[in-house]
């Protein structure tokens, strides 16, 4: 090998900071240390790893990008085996960063990180919430091994097994002049003020499945997090679409709401595990897929026992 990892680690730091300066800080290194790896490697690859701007830091070139993630991969495979060494003996061992989708991530992740953990003591797993948006770049820059998300919009460079489905349904205050259905129609819905997730990609899905059926929906009132939803629709500013579970039916106010299912055969949510397809697998992204699969029925259960709400795919 005509670089060390040190070498590359200086490279990775400079290249996620786009400065020299900022890294050597971080490093605790000289500038001039950090300077001449990136330069080493620039040599010895042949590559333009990075545009240098007068005053202004550094930033990736297309080539850098590329390398880049396979730099991280390699120092994240070196790390795992300096921890293996330490933990001779344990099959599994290291540490898994994942990223997880805001809706369903807080009530299903923390369990199956305690669980994770306590079949394989030696890991640390440590998980992000992002949009989706975000979640495919992670992937892309190398940040993430795996994340747990929906199938929205992933490009072909990304692997998805999928593991749950969750169909649509539809929210409301107690007090909603649809409340007291057993079940209701998209069609019955629309002409009632909605108030959308306003997430990129998710508030595509939600209005996609209005056009599915030719409709229009009212939206009256937009916001950026689940839990305003869910304060918006129990405190009567106008019904919602779901498709993750509930815990409780409750907002942060305590102001209670329902859940309705929709009689529509609409285009579910399939949730699952994605990552890089050119990111090899390593033992503890083996252990934790699985693990994910096998609980993925439980978790979603312990959460809807109303089989209308999931669907396992495992």
């Amino acid at each position: 090998m005509r670089f060390t990892l040190k070498q590359l680690r200086y490279f990775v730091v400079a290249g996620e900071l786009s400065s020299v300066t900022r890294a050597a800080e971080q490093l605790h290194v000289s500038q001039p240390s950090i300077s001449s790896a990136i330069l080493h490697l620039e040599e010895v690859t042949g590559l333009q790893l990075f545009v240098r701007h007068h005053a202004q830091g550094l930033s990736l070139t297309p080539s850098g990008r590329q390398f880049i993630v396979k730099a991280k991969q390699l120092l994240g495979q070196a790390d795992g085996l300096a921890h293996y060494a330490n933990t001779l003996g344990q099959d599994v061992a290291g540490s898994l960063r994942i990223v997880g989708f805001p809706t369903f991530t807080p009530i299903l992740v923390p369990g199956l990180i305690r669980r994770f953990n306590d079949a394989y003591p030696a890991v640390n797993v440590q998980c992000d919430e992002m949009h989706q948006k975000d979640i495919i770049q992670g992937l892309q820059d190398g940040r993430y091994e795996l994340a747990l998300t929906y199938d929205l919009q992933l490009p072909s460079y990304i692997e998805f097994e999928p593991l749950m489905e969750f169909p649509p349904y539809a929210v409301m205050a107690l007090d909603h002049p649809l409340a007291d259905r057993d079940e209701l129609s998209l069609a019955e819905l629309a002409e009632y003020p909605m108030v959308l997730l306003d997430w990129p990609m998710s508030r595509e899905y939600f209005y996609s499945l209005f056009l599915s059926l030719d409709l229009e929906p009212n939206f009256a009132h937009y916001a950026k997090s689940m839990d305003m939803v869910r304060g918006l629709v129990a405190n009567g500013f106008g019904y919602s679409l779901f498709n993750t579970p509930l815990a409780n039916n409750l907002a942060l106010d305590g102001t209670a709401f329902k859940h309705v299912p929709l009689k529509e055969n609409l285009r579910p949510m399939r949730m699952g595990v994605a990552r890089l397809t050119q990111f090899r697998v390593t033992p503890v992204v083996e252990a934790f897929t699985k693990q994910m699969a096998l609980q993925a029925k439980e978790l979603a259960g312990s959460v809807f026992t109303d089989r209308r709400f999931y669907r396992s795919l495992q």
